[in-house]
């Protein structure tokens, strides 16, 4: 194992977050500029992550049905996207999800327990 669990969010998880978000947000027909402000980006990231050029990893059907959930929130002002993609990353952190994210990035034991001890 090279990477730390650290690593596979700043990585990976962070930037598929912010790239479901984007398509998300896009499809209720917000602006990319928009976008970029609610989600505290650039507009050139907005547009990398529309053209899939950024944020590769794939969600579960679980996580994607929070992202959900959480645009639903934004875009009626009940919450903003920093809150709902801390919360998910919580989500993510605390669940087999980052493992097997990490699995797919890195070579991890069938045994580690790392996220999971404390």
């Amino acid at each position: 194992m090279k990477l730390m669990p650290q690593e596979i969010e700043v990585r990976y998880v962070l930037p598929a977050l912010r790239k479901q978000f984007t398509l998300a947000l896009a499809k209720k027909e917000i602006k990319q500029k928009e976008i970029a402000k609610l989600l505290n980006i650039t507009p050139a990231a907005v547009s990398q992550y529309m053209k899939e050029k950024r944020g590769t990893t794939r969600f579960k059907d679980n996580i994607q049905k929070e992202i959900n959930q959480s645009i639903n929130k934004i875009t009626k002002n009940k919450s903003t996207a920093q809150k709902e993609i801390y919360r998910i990353s919580n989500i993510i952190r605390h669940t087999s999800t980052i493992c097997d994210i990490h699995r797919l990035h890195d070579e991890v034991p069938k045994s580690c327990r790392l996220c999971f001890s404390k």
